[in-house]
């Protein structure tokens, strides 16, 4: 993956009133001159007879769309309104993913789209969401569409060979700009990553049919066929990958795509009864993620939701960002992305900027600050802090706060969500569904699917389980009405402070390894007014002494290796885990609650395969370790 992402350097021609913009990188247009709408719906979307496909979804079924260039986002706009006139009404799900390795910017993504006014409504949702330009994977989710898209920054050389497998792909835009412009899109080592990532029955459509682009599917199997092209175009390339036993002639090709899809049924037809327990930020985010889907979500806790160390009065999304070159695969880099996206759907958060204290690697610190887009990061020295103090600091200027209490109201509001508190003692698989037994030996449920997210106590429902450690962590508020900070600002140094509401400041928090005890102790307000004190000292002599302070103790969990515990300790079981989140529960639990939906419902999944490998349960197990990595990318031919 390359060091940065380079947004597109473009000209702009007038054709006929409308901003065409031209690549200088490539020297070729972003859209056809005659009428770029036009040509993707015949090219695209009637390329891989996405109308008929579409329309005939089932219920709770999931269609996934690739493509090799996203330029402006015309192809996606497209399909997304093609969508919403042809989707049926039902649970099915149209899911994009889109590789660009020189993404427009914001300002010119605005201004290229302002050539089609009858996508505005859609262009408008997707600017909102349109991501910095940072490497990796970025998840856009529109759940009252029905509707998201995986934008994948990088070079398509680095990028299709880390995406994992999970559901492959039925239908290809091969877009980008001409061969003849851009032969490394069209090179072989990127159609072979683009088969992998396909199965029987995917279509592909181009307006390219040029030779590299023709060789390279035939020598899949995959059929190839040239129909009228758009405009003054000839030809254009469409073609399916069939199996041996269902052999296609051009005539057929429509019927060819509806047996393979109805034999496969994409991922099943129905809803799911899906169990979650344990109610603290992990099974909350997992409840929603599945309810947002469709499916009936029953969500167990022994005692309260956010009883445990997810119950803070204010949680703070503070990332330390890795470098830029390590960024595509960092988790808490792409997740804290994904976070403040996800997160500014529900009244429960608040945006903020915070300042990082520089207290040790000062350098390595302020150097994130050239690494990242303009704009994000500041490098600042000790006399631009909004506090008196002596060290210098990073200014993240994206970043936010959650209100856990507030947003935990707002997750059991959602009509499929039914929270019951019960003790889980045991699960039992049955066949193709699991069983959950309370502590009299009760049937409580049988569930299609469950997930245990009970921080330690987690490992009380499996045979083996990975170690967790606890970590006893106290957070302190104190009123400071007087010198109240903006309530978009925070300040991290170690710990971290910033306005729990308008007349208490939140300090945090004590951090002790291998304890578990949760009273509310004098010595941790202490540790956290020392904390404060050691770098704004002016700032701190303003506040209450620590004897008139409140706190709140709680024990978090933490893995070896800091990497929360994702997915399945047992490949043929339907119990999954979902836990160790340490400190970081808040900015990590929506992407990774995202890549357990993935993995539960077979969904294509959101960060790459080396980084879907540090998440799985089972990479502490020795005997393990000898064996096939648990998500590889694979060969070319999934059969």
């Amino acid at each position: 993956m390359s060091n940065a992402i380079q947004t597109a350097d473009l000209e702009w021609q007038q054709v006929d009133g409308i901003d065409v913009p031209v690549s200088k990188q490539f020297g070729d247009v972003y859209f056809s001159k005659d009428n770029g709408l036009l040509e993707t719906r015949h090219v695209f979307l009637n390329g891989n007879d996405l109308p008929q496909r579409l329309a005939a979804l089932h219920d709770y079924q999931y269609f996934c769309v690739g493509e090799t260039g996203f330029g402006t986002g015309l192809n996606i706009l497209a399909l997304w309104q093609l969508w919403q006139q042809a989707r049926p009404d039902n649970h099915s799900h149209l899911h994009a993913i889109s590789v660009e390795k020189f993404p427009l910017s914001k300002a010119d993504l605005i201004r290229a789209l302002n050539a089609w006014p009858e996508l505005a409504p859609l262009a408008e949702q997707l600017i909102a969401q349109y991501p910095l330009p940072i490497p990796g994977c970025h998840r856009l989710s529109f759940p009252q569409e029905r509707f998201s898209l995986d934008l994948w920054l990088g070079d398509a050389h680095d990028v299709f060979p880390t995406m994992v497998k999970t559901h492959s792909v039925n239908a290809w835009f091969l877009d980008g700009f001409a061969p003849s412009c851009n032969p490394d899109m069209w090179a072989e080592q990127v159609l072979n990553h683009i088969v992998r990532l396909s199965d029987y029955g995917t279509t592909f459509a181009s307006f390219s049919v040029a030779g590299v682009l023709k060789r390279g599917l035939t020598a899949h199997g995959i059929q190839i066929s040239r129909p009228r092209g758009f405009g003054h175009k000839r030809e254009m390339l469409k073609a399916i990958w069939t199996s041996p036993e269902n052999p296609q002639d051009d005539e057929h090709s429509n019927n060819t795509v509806a047996i393979t899809e109805k034999k496969t049924q994409l991922n099943g037809s129905k809803a799911k009864t899906i169990a979650i327990v344990g109610a603290g930020i992990a099974g909350l985010s997992t409840a929603w993620a599945l309810a947002q889907r469709g499916h009936q979500i029953k969500l167990y806790d022994q005692t309260a939701p956010l009883a445990g160390a997810s119950g803070n009065p204010l949680a703070l999304l503070n990332p330390k960002l890795s470098p830029i070159k390590q960024s595509h695969e960092h988790l808490m880099t792409v997740c804290w992305q994904y976070a403040l996206r996800h997160y500014a759907q529900f009244n429960a958060f608040r945006p903020l900027q915070i300042d990082q204290l520089a207290l040790k690697k000062t350098d390595e610190l302020l150097a994130l600050a050239k690494q990242y887009p303009t704009d994000l990061l500041h490098a600042q020295n000790a006399t631009e802090s909004a506090l008196t103090t002596l060290y210098p600091s990073l200014h993240l200027t994206q970043a936010g706060a959650v209100s856990p209490h507030q947003l935990c109201d707002q997750i059991l509001q959602h009509p499929l969500i039914q929270f019951e508190v019960a003790h889980i003692q045991k699960l039992v698989q049955k066949e193709q569904q699991v069983q959950l037994y309370n502590t009299r030996e009760d049937v409580l449920a049988q569930v299609d699917h469950v997930v245990v997210c009970c921080a330690r106590q987690s490992a009380e429902l499996f045979a083996e389980y990975p170690p967790l450690k606890p970590i006893r962590g106290q957070v302190s508020w104190a009123n400071n009405a007087e010198y109240a900070l903006p309530l978009n600002q925070a300040f991290s140094y170690g710990g971290y402070c910033m306005q729990l509401d308008p007349q208490q400041l939140i300090l945090g928090a004590s951090f002790y390894p291998q304890r578990e005890d949760s009273d509310i102790l004098p010595e941790d307000h202490q540790h956290n007014a020392n904390l404060i004190t050691d770098v704004f000292p002016e700032y701190a002599a303003h506040l209450p002494a620590v004897t008139e302070w409140q706190g709140r103790a709680s024990v978090r969990a933490q893995s070896p290796d800091y990497f929360p515990l994702l997915g399945q300790l047992d490949e043929n079981s339907e119990i999954y885990t979902f836990s160790g989140l340490g400190s970081k529960g808040f900015l990590f639990a929506p992407l990774c609650s995202e890549i357990i939906a993935a993995l539960i419902l077979g969904e294509a999944c959101p960060v790459p395969v080396r980084l879907l490998q540090r998440l799985h349960p089972q990479r502490f197990q020795k005997k393990m370790r000898a064996k096939k990595p648990y998500f590889q990318p694979g060969s070319a031919d999934p059969h």
